[in-house]
């Protein structure tokens, strides 16, 4: 028995030992890995877009004070309600049961910190709301289970993104799950503006490093932006549960540089000229390559501008067409 107690004192001490070296250890959240999930990490990821940085600022400075001084309060006033009114100390209970005092302050105050809360949280919802000017535009559609992604700005037709099987996200040293084989590619700096939807059930576009996080509907087109203030690679998932596969439709995207994203564009059959500026006379540039345009009905105007004059030559040959039209009034 005494044996007992000493292997269970040990284990206890080991476990509170280790407990207290693993808390007191380097920060986890010191080495965070950008772009995707850290293992044992308890903050938000790194911030790569001007959206995430402000999300951190509201959380960690608003939210979080908040909420730990409501907690140490309400942990106060436990404390001394155990200590102050058990039986022993207090045996003979108050026969009150309202304060007028404290029902007001404690209706009165919640009501003042949401109010607070409210004013930064607004902030932060006009910030995703306004969207500068965008740069390009990427449409991301939800599939049971994959993403669809097509740049109608630069004319690259929609094409899908499947997770990386385990062997080949092993073979390249990329996270499994998190790997795609075709990403999202964008230029550094840029603003993207990312029209979301899906195809079958709801889907959620999600992507932690850049705040996203837009529920993509049938029938319906969400509207997102970001723009990356780094180059690198940033991972995301479906966050809406859409069905058996719901955790095998990763999300990443590729942040490079504006000639590496010309390049990959040209790869795709895209070009960095807009559409909108590369229309022809008669249609879009897509409709010139299909050949469905109105230009080819400008020549035969032009060619019956030109007719008069080709008639109006004298032909010696030919009657004048002005004597059929004498010749009743003789």
């Amino acid at each position: 028995m005494r044996l007992g107690k000493r292997a269970l004192n040990g284990i206890v001490g080991g476990t509170a030992t280790a407990s207290l070296a693993v808390f007191f250890a380097a920060p986890v959240w010191a080495q965070d890995l950008m772009g995707q999930p850290t293992p044992g990490g308890i903050g938000l990821q790194p911030a790569a877009s001007p959206l995430k940085h402000q999300a951190h600022f509201f959380h960690d400075a608003v939210l979080m004070p908040i909420i730990t001084g409501i907690c140490l309060l309400v942990l106060g006033l436990l404390i001394w309600v155990v200590v102050r009114y058990n039986k022993k100390a207090n045996p003979t209970p108050a026969k009150w049961s309202h304060n007028t005092l404290v029902e007001i302050v404690w209706t009165v105050l919640p009501v003042m910190i949401l109010v607070g809360i409210s004013l930064f949280s607004f902030r932060l919802l006009f910030a995703y709301h306004d969207m500068p000017t965008p740069d390009l535009t990427v449409k991301a559609t939800g599939n049971q289970w994959n993403w669809a992604y097509e740049y109608p700005d630069q004319g690259v037709p929609e094409y899908i993104s499947n997770m990386l099987p385990e062997d080949e996200a092993q073979a390249q040293g990329v996270p499994f799950r998190l790997a795609v084989d075709e990403p999202i590619v964008v230029p550094v700096g840029k603003t993207v503006r990312v029209l979301v939807t899906a195809s079958d059930v709801i889907h959620a576009f999600a992507l932690p490093a850049f705040g996203l996080k837009t529920d993509a509907i049938p029938g319906r087109v969400n509207e997102t932006w970001f723009r990356a203030e780094r180059e690198g690679v940033f991972y995301g998932q479906c966050s809406e549960l859409c069905g058996v596969d719901h955790a095998f439709m990763p999300i990443q995207i590729n942040v490079v540089s504006e000639a590496e994203f010309a390049a990959w564009g040209a790869s795709k059959g895209g070009s960095m000229t807009p559409a909108t500026t590369a229309e022809a006379p008669g249609g879009t540039a897509a409709q010139v390559a299909a050949g469905t345009t109105s230009a080819p009905t400008a020549a035969p105007a032009a060619a019956d501008v030109a007719q008069p004059a080709v008639a109006e030559a004298p032909n010696p040959a030919a009657p004048s067409a002005a004597a059929p039209a004498a010749a009743p009034a003789q």
